[in-house]
């Protein structure tokens, strides 16, 4: 799943984020969603979120649930 759609997206999932600087790199971050930043529904980039470790970035890939 991608992570353009906030309903999809909760506290606990595991998720793959891009961070600011890596984004013409596409260099991916695995982790836990702490927070969503993102308020609209949706984003074509993806839904802002902050993980546990405290990293920042947008979400491309959904992995898995609680």
């Amino acid at each position: 799943m991608n992570g353009t759609e906030r309903s999809a997206i909760r506290a606990g999932l595991q998720v793959d984020i891009v961070l600011k600087q890596d984004q013409r790199t596409g260099k991916l971050i695995r982790g836990v969603v702490k927070d969503i930043l993102t308020n609209s529904p949706n984003h074509p980039h993806g839904i802002k979120v902050r993980l546990t470790d405290g990293q920042v970035g947008r979400v491309k890939q959904i992995i898995a649930g609680e």
